[in-house]
């Protein structure tokens, strides 16, 4: 079975002003550590919901010109058994480049 996992990733950017600038630096620095070796890696700014009221808020947080971003990590996993073994294969291929950047599983779906 190949599963699509997406992962979320809380990455923290430096001399920042706004959340759309924390996002550009978030995803082109996360997209470094990266490639080449995991370029099939999809990276975008995570989709967050405030939990008391359902609307939707920034990615990105910012305060003293310092950020963490939420960003989601798309990847595939092939020939796994079940969804909870692709998820531990996409948290430890990701781990491996992304040392210090906390990783959640968001979802697995079928490929």
């Amino acid at each position: 079975m190949d599963c699509r996992v997406v992962l979320e990733a809380a990455v923290p950017v430096y001399d920042v002003e706004t959340p759309d600038e924390a996002v550009r630096i978030a995803v082109s620095k996360t997209g470094e550590l990266l490639n080449p070796d995991l370029n099939y890696v999809e990276i975008g700014p995570a989709t967050r919901e405030c939990p008391n009221c359902g609307d939707s808020e920034d990615a990105a947080f910012v305060a003293a010109d310092e950020g963490l971003v939420a960003l989601e990590l798309e990847l595939t996993v092939y020939n796994v058994d079940r969804d909870e073994h692709a998820a531990r294969i996409a948290r430890s291929e990701l781990g491996q480049h992304l040392t210090d950047i906390p990783l959640a599983v968001s979802r697995v779906t079928d490929a």
